[in-house]
């Protein structure tokens, strides 16, 4: 009996190709649409599916293969004399491979497209046909990936047919595509700010990863396939490849600096921010991110929300770095950061964006809500007010404790984070952590209320001139007085932003 292939494809790379092997092996080629003119335009002679179905195309071809005759072809066991014997009674002929791509809405659903256009590009015969091969893989063989046709090929040519393992193998390819296509066009219907009854999110692999956090564990790094986000197509303009804790931490500076619409730096060191600062330009954000603590700097990673020029850059390659990622860099600044042939060049210019936040549990996920919002309803609670210069210090500690582990102090002089306590058990430690390392800091802020008014004590014996906090605390009246009675402002800003 002569074996049959069901070809339907969006994309036609490697198609013709295994098209012509197919035939050479005596196969008959059946085809829709757009695939069948291509065969046919390069001498192929596939069998239009209406020719088999006997029923036209129609609603503007959203109605081609949804039809008996071409899922009983697929789905019939072979080895099943009742099956068998429907389809020869009902005169179906089997289809013993399935090449399908699907129409491209991963590449779609971002554009500027109408909700109605990117609709259109939701397939349905094109799932329909691949799940009903996939579950049928003991009898057929069904391939949605472009480069597994030469496996194929390769496999036929030497063993005569394709093996069970391979046939599974690509069944299993084929469900985790379609799910991830389902969880696409799910987000898109659902919107951003779902909380689904499932969780069905769809991430395409990105690249192999040489390895995780340590070396014995595996890893890969996947992006959205819909809904964009800074990282999701980033450019690498040099250095070596990067690894897992790479991205990681890449993701948290980004993050730290797109919260300033002036000239800003950060320095990153295992995810936490290890000195920050504003400048007139790249050069001089760098330096003052760097004095804040050129110790922990060393082997970490930079971020700038700016073009990187060739000043900055050769500040930049006076010490060891990770990764440095900004929007944008100048000719120079790329020669001179390249002298450094590991120093990893990260170019993105897409602000952070991503809706949720998700934490993995051993049997679970978290999801919430992505912390994207920032408090202006300032209030001052003390009977002294800080001056402009303070508020906006004070500010820029805001923004930066947001993104420091909890529990977190930022001290802050000058628009530069001159110490950081970060990941404390309790409050006062985390404040005597950022305030000796500071030195000389001016204002502290801090991620939650203070429950005692310990902190404030501390302030005050440090020379810490105002203090900014969520307030909250039933205990808010003890540092409010202490404050008072040390003549220290402090503003509440009525929302606090734990990371643990």
């Amino acid at each position: 009996m002569m074996k049959r292939a069901l070809i339907s494809v969006y994309k036609k790379d490697g198609i013709l190709e295994l098209a012509t092997f197919l035939k050479s092996k005596g196969w008959e080629i059946i085809s829709t649409g757009g695939t069948f003119r291509y065969l046919s335009e390069h001498g192929l002679s596939p069998l239009e599916v209406s020719a088999i179905t006997g029923a036209k195309e129609m609603l503007d071809g959203r109605v081609k293969t949804l039809n008996p005759v071409i899922h009983g072809g697929i789905l019939a066991i072979r080895d099943n004399e009742e099956h068998m014997t429907t389809l020869q009674n009902e005169g179906i002929g089997t289809i013993d491979m399935v090449v399908v791509n699907l129409y491209p809405f991963f590449d779609e659903v971002d554009t500027d497209k109408s909700f109605e256009e990117k609709v259109e590009f939701i397939d349905i015969g094109g799932p329909t046909m691949l799940r009903s091969a996939s579950k049928n893989f003991q009898d057929v063989t069904v391939l949605c990936h472009t480069e597994d046709y030469e496996t194929v090929m390769k496999e036929m040519e030497s063993e005569g047919d394709v093996s069970y393992e391979t046939r599974k193998e690509l069944a299993g390819k084929v469900f985790n595509l379609t799910s991830a296509y389902d969880g696409a066009i799910s987000q898109f219907l659902l919107g951003r700010e779902e909380m689904p009854a499932f969780l069905n999110g769809s991430y395409a692999k990105n690249m192999d990863l040489r390895y995780g956090e340590n070396p014995h564990q595996k890893a890969a790094f996947y992006t959205n396939t819909w809904g964009g986000g800074a990282f999701a197509d980033f450019k690498q303009l040099g250095g070596k490849e990067l690894s897992f804790n790479n991205i990681r931490d890449m993701d948290v500076a980004w993050k730290i600096v797109n919260e300033f619409d002036q000239m800003v730096c950060c320095g990153l060191k295992h995810s936490t921010p290890c000195g920050v600062a504003l400048g007139r330009d790249a050069a001089e954000a760098y330096k003052r991110a760097y004095d804040c603590d050129p110790v922990s700097i060393f082997g970490g990673i930079v971020a700038i929300n700016g073009e990187v020029t060739e000043e900055a850059a050769q500040e930049m390659i006076k010490t060891f770095l990770e990764i440095v990622v900004a929007p944008s860099f100048t000719q120079g600044a790329l020669e001179t950061l390249r002298k450094k042939k590991n120093l990893r060049i990260i170019q993105t210019t897409a602000k952070p964006s991503d809706p949720l936040d998700v934490v993995k549990v051993d049997g679970g996920i978290l999801i919430q809500d992505a912390d994207l919002s920032f408090s202006n309803d300032y209030k001052v609670v003390t009977d002294t007010t800080p001056d402009d210069s303070l508020k906006e210090d004070l500010v820029f500690g805001q923004k930066v404790v947001k993104h420091v582990k909890s529990n977190a102090i930022v001290v802050v002089k000058e628009g530069k984070a001159t110490g950081i306590g970060t990941g404390q058990t309790n409050r006062i430690w985390a404040a005597q952590q950022a305030i000796e390392r500071a030195g000389d800091g001016t204002v502290l802020a801090s991620d939650a209320f203070f429950p005692f008014d310990d902190v404030v004590t501390l302030c005050a014996e440090k020379g810490i001139r105002a203090i900014i906090q969520p307030g909250g605390s039933i205990r808010d009246e003890d540092s409010i007085k202490a404050c008072n009675a040390k003549g220290i402002p402090m503003i509440f800003t009525g929302m606090r932003h734990f990371k643990h």
